[in-house]
């Protein structure tokens, strides 16, 4: 495995590479690092180029300016200048929850450089029906009762289990890496995922395959209906290069979605 960085507008990237075919570039959620897809990097190091690495200002991720305003489309710049770095052609793309928002944002302002992108549950409360808005402050919780104790309630709404895994998938571990990330989520992430909104417009004029993916596990919750909503939104897309079903895929956990959702890159 190789580690390297690299600098972009406002922060030093640290990124992880896998070697092996074509490269498939993993955008973590929100307050995760490149140790989110240790466990399912394994399985795909045989087929992709693997690419993993910490959002700005998570873990080796450094900014420039600690005040600086979060906006997803920074961030999608900044996969930008990563797969700019590592390869001239067309890439795979896996986001999941808030990566997902980065990956769609990516393919709709960068589209030639992604072949295929699947966006595991992308957040979309603000296309959701107003009674199933959250009604939880998370910024207030964090406030008043500290990062872990809001991070415990997120991942609770959100249904999240660390028991949906596959039996050999690396469990984070809550040392301070962990804790200063959930502090920089609910500081200075978490708005930009809320204020975000998709231009499904760009993404229809995108020649980019693009797979919109659910737990399968999780039908009645907020992640899946999310990616519901952001799916029957591009509708129109069926049959012009976009979205191939006006419905999430329903995908079991970790590298199952990734190979499904995928062609062989060695085909």
């Amino acid at each position: 495995m190789k580690i390297g960085t690299l600098r972009v507008p406002g922060a030093t990237l640290s990124y992880e590479v896998r070697d092996s075919g074509s490269v498939l570039l993993m955008i973590p959620p929100g307050a995760s690092d490149a140790r989110a897809f240790n466990g399912v990097a394994r399985h795909l190091d045989d087929l992709y180029i693997v690419v993993t690495y910490d959002h700005r200002g998570l873990s080796r991720s450094t900014l420039d300016n600690l005040k600086e305003e979060q906006r997803v489309e920074t961030h999608s710049d900044d996969a930008h200048h990563l797969l700019t770095t590592l390869t001239s052609e067309p890439a795979f793309v896996f986001g999941s929850s808030g990566g997902a928002v980065v990956g769609l944002d990516l393919v709709a302002r960068y589209p030639e450089q992604v072949h295929t992108l699947v966006a595991h549950e992308p957040p979309a409360q603000y296309l959701l029906p107003k009674a199933e808005h959250s009604h939880e402050n998370f910024q207030e919780i964090y406030r008043s009762e500290g990062a872990v104790s809001a991070f415990q309630k997120f991942v609770a709404e959100v249904r999240a289990s660390f028991d949906d895994r596959e039996l050999d998938v690396d469990m984070p571990d809550m040392r301070t890496r962990n804790t200063d990330n959930m502090v920089f989520f609910f500081e200075r992430e978490l708005a930009m995922y809320r204020r975000y909104r998709f231009d499904f417009a760009a993404l229809l004029r995108a020649s980019t395959q693009i797979v919109i993916a659910g737990g399968c596990t999780g039908r009645a919750y907020v992640g899946y209906r999310s990616a519901t909503v952001v799916a029957n939104s591009q509708r129109g897309c069926r049959g012009h290069g976009g979205m191939t079903d006006p419905s999430p895929t329903p995908y079991p956990p970790h590298s199952h979605i990734i190979r499904k959702g995928f062609p062989d890159a060695r085909s």
